[in-house]
């Protein structure tokens, strides 16, 4: 809806444009030799509206471009600026300020000089805007000795830098909705900043919720009770990111696009999507990798208690779990299928799966 207002609007202003260019030059003496059309005549005003119609179609066919390019620029400045610190900005909005304020002086002495008059005054504001706003920035330390009433925040402070933080937005992945851990996440407080859910991804969620298999749809109808528990129960920023990346297919690279964009971290637990963002510098949280890292640390020759599940894969192994999930399999344990026995750890196996430990029975032992 706001891409064919804005078309629109450009539209409007070509037809606007043109009839300006075409009522100027059948306003020129050499056009009014070869079309003999007074200012205040009516073929004047008919080949003005021509131009003016032949300007919007030029401007309808190629408004996609100039929308695209627009928001592509925008979205390039937007991601510049909130990697700006506030300081840069500010000093370099005094300094581009100086420097135009410097440039209408100066030009002043020049507007009746010929030809070099009238184009002087837009050469000065470019170049010595942009000379103040960069040599602001530069010397903001030194401006800021030089005029002590400036707010210590416009000073370059590294103990309030380093105090003050502020945490950058949590991008949730699809995944990471419907694993449902991160509501656990949450709740324990390890979570900084506001939680960011974005559009594209709540209508994931709704296909998944609305299929026809039963597990997907399961699966997206306990995604949407971790949203609506992480939203009323826990005592955590949720914010719903509204916008969209119509030029992107794909969820993942559009949750990367939203990462770069809001300076954030995507949380999943999707490897691939941790692999594309870490390729384009994009801070990732992967919760399969924090569960690895919280899992208690067992070292050979520990001893522990465990029951014996199921039989392994080699000849007389048996296999057993830790509380977290961790697969332990103990050489000679098929005997002891369905017992607890005291076990010894000979090796430990961090694989990309998750950790695998290895164990023997003890051998002054005796079941459970």
């Amino acid at each position: 809806m706001i891409e064919k207002i804005v078309r629109t609007i450009l539209v409007l202003m070509g037809m606007v444009l043109f009839y300006q260019l075409t009522a100027i030059g059948l306003g020129i003496e050499y056009t009014s030799r070869f079309i003999s059309a007074e200012p205040d005549s009516i073929l004047f005003y008919v080949i003005s509206a021509i131009g003016a119609v032949v300007g919007g179609i030029i401007i309808f066919i190629i408004s996609p471009l100039l929308i695209k390019w627009g928001k592509n620029t925008t979205d390039w400045i937007e991601c510049r600026l909130q990697k700006t610190p506030i300081t840069d900005i500010i000093y370099g909005l005094l300094g581009l300020i100086m420097g135009l304020i410097i440039a209408n002086l100066l030009v002043r002495a020049f507007l009746s000089i010929p030809w070099i008059g009238s184009y002087l005054p837009l050469l000065a504001n470019v170049v010595l805007g942009y000379l103040g706003m960069s040599i602001a920035i530069k010397k903001k330390d030194e401006f800021s000795s030089m005029i002590p009433t400036l707010p210590k925040v416009f000073s370059k402070d590294k103990t309030s830098e380093n105090t003050i933080v502020e945490a950058k937005p949590k991008i949730l992945d699809t995944s990471v909705i419907i694993d449902g851990r991160i509501a656990d996440i949450c709740k324990s407080g390890f979570i900084e900043g506001s939680l960011i859910i974005p559009s594209f991804v709540l209508e994931e969620l709704r296909h998944i919720a609305d299929s026809s298999d039963l597990l997907k749809r399961n699966r997206g109808r306990r995604g949407l009770d971790i949203l609506n528990k992480i939203q009323k129960e826990l005592n955590v920023k949720v914010e719903i990111y509204e916008g969209d990346f119509e030029d992107v297919a794909e969820v993942d690279s559009k949750l990367v696009r939203l990462a770069q964009k809001l300076n954030g971290k995507v949380i999943t637990n999707d490897f691939n999507l941790n692999k594309v963002a870490e390729l384009q510098g994009v801070p990732v949280l992967n919760i399969n990798e924090l569960a690895n890292a919280v899992k208690p640390v067992v070292l050979p020759g520990e001893e522990m208690l465990v029951q014996v599940i199921k039989d392994g894969k080699e000849s007389g192994q048996g296999v057993a779990y830790l509380d977290d999930g961790t697969m332990i399999v103990v050489d000679g344990g098929k005997k002891h299928i369905g017992e607890t026995v005291g076990v010894m750890v000979t090796s430990v196996l961090q694989t990309a799966a998750g950790r695998m430990i290895f164990a023997k029975p003890k051998t002054d032992n005796h079941a459970i």
